[in-house]
């Protein structure tokens, strides 16, 4: 394994570092919003060349599989009609959009920058826990963490068999231009008070686009204009880093002020690429990750490669008895939440809390998934001084080009709490960067 105890030395300046930049995460806790640093460990996740060939074919596959499920989705639901995915079960999706039936997004590509969470169990064993493939966030702080890291212990980097990371700008942008329909790539953010604006801004930086928000952006004859100081550009792709529900407001929410009026009707027309695709929560809905196996199987005709966590599904009935019968040891995870929260470990539950959210899960089975609880790996982390074990997860992110690739790289978080499985940024969780080695 390669050294970092100079990386430790350099810890503090690191952070001061990336305070300086303004690498910050919105925190959400007892009901209160705050925005906070992004807290950093020195000590890196390392894999092997053997575990990132397994993990990025698998990873692949696995992205491969739900692009076509969302080009069949809002397209011809043949997996529908053959029960691949049950009718009710995909058009219930909170994140289904009747709104984008019909429309075959520049190359058929839907999601183009794809966030896949994994955890390493016991004998190497990895369990995909989620797909995000909205707007994953993410891959700007092990990028800028490495780059400062560098900057503070450049000898560690000449010495350690690790894959450069510092390409996914260049990754970024081949995406972008891959489904440029003509005109400037532009990364849409809702503004400087965003709790992830350092990302907008670092990425656009990165990957040579224009950062724009919304009152910067205009349609016109179903084209999309950035404005700038001198003229109107033509747009061809828009790297959104808003939310569906807020993109237009003349299409989806009416009261939304960060929207860009008639920006659909643009989409539509197939005069400019939405990166990633709206609708996509069709196919992220962590009660559709049941099926992506079976998606993997059918439009691939592939054996899946990566492996969910045991997951149960209320909606059906088998599965609803088991989910009565071992609550108390399952994680109830509420399928239209993200970022940490609705997720429940039955375990932590007094009886009377778990018997009420059992008969929630029987009034509402659609709202709700299952899992067994995985074992997932501790890594070493510093805290206060002392190098102490804490769960971990891995964001890795697939990009869907020309080829469907894997950043040799990735987001790997880590709670701060002793004991706690609960890892995301927004729930106060720390990140490290991610070493994919060579050797």
């Amino acid at each position: 394994m390669p050294a970092y105890d100079e990386l430790l030395e350099h810890a503090p300046k690191i952070n001061q570092q990336l305070a300086r930049y303004g690498v910050k995460f919105g925190l959400y806790k007892n009901g209160t919003f705050n925005e906070r640093l992004f807290p950093f460990d020195a000590i890196p996740r390392t894999i092997k060349p053997t575990t990132w060939d397994y993990l990025s074919q698998g990873l692949a596959q696995r992205v491969d599989a739900l692009n076509a499920y969302l080009r069949d989705l809002y397209g011809p639901k043949e997996a529908i009609r053959e029960g691949i995915v049950p009718e009710d079960f995909a058009f219930m999706s909170s994140g289904y959009l009747p709104q984008c039936e019909g429309i075959v997004p520049p190359k058929g590509i839907y999601s183009h920058i794809s966030g896949i969470d994994l955890v390493e169990g016991e004998n190497d064993e990895w369990f995909v826990l989620e797909d995000n493939l909205r707007i994953p966030s993410g891959a700007s702080y092990p990028l800028i963490a490495r780059e400062l890291c560098r900057r503070c212990d450049a000898t560690t980097f000449l010495r350690a068999p690790l894959v450069d990371n510092r390409d996914y700008g260049t990754r970024l942008r081949a995406v972008l231009d891959n489904v440029n329909t003509g005109g400037i790539n532009v990364v849409l953010t809702p503004g400087r008070f965003n709790a992830a604006y350092f990302e907008h801004a670092y990425l656009a930086e990165k990957a040579g686009a224009t950062l724009a928000e919304p009152s910067e952006l205009f349609v016109d004859d179903e084209r999309l204009y950035y404005r700038n100081a001198t003229s109107d550009q033509l747009v061809g792709a828009v790297y959104r880093r808003l939310s569906d529900e807020f993109l237009d407001p003349l299409c989806f929410r009416s009261d939304s002020l960060i929207g860009v009026p008639n920006l659909m009707s643009a989409y539509r027309a197939g005069n400019v690429a939405i990166v990633n695709a709206p609708g996509n929560g069709g196919a992220d809905d962590k009660g559709i990750y049941y099926f992506v196996p079976k998606m993997v199987e059918y439009y691939l005709g592939e054996k899946p490669i990566l492996q969910n966590a045991p997951t149960y599904l209320p909606f059906y009935p088998d599965d609803m008895a088991y989910v009565q019968d071992h609550a108390d040891t399952l994680v109830i995870k509420d399928v239209a939440e993200a970022g940490g929260y609705g997720v429940v470990f039955g375990s932590s539950l007094e009886p009377g809390k778990l018997d009420e959210l059992k008969a929630l899960i029987r009034r509402e089975p659609r709202r709700f998934i299952a899992q067994e609880v995985v074992d997932f790996l501790c890594l070493p982390t510093l805290v206060d001084g002392s190098i102490v074990p804490r769960k971990a997860d891995l964001r890795a992110f697939v990009l869907s080009g020309k080829k469907t690739t894997v950043w040799p790289s990735g987001l790997t978080r880590y709670s701060r709490e002793e004991g706690s499985a609960i890892v995301n940024s927004s729930q106060g969780g720390g990140f490290k960067d991610t070493w994919v080695l060579y050797r």
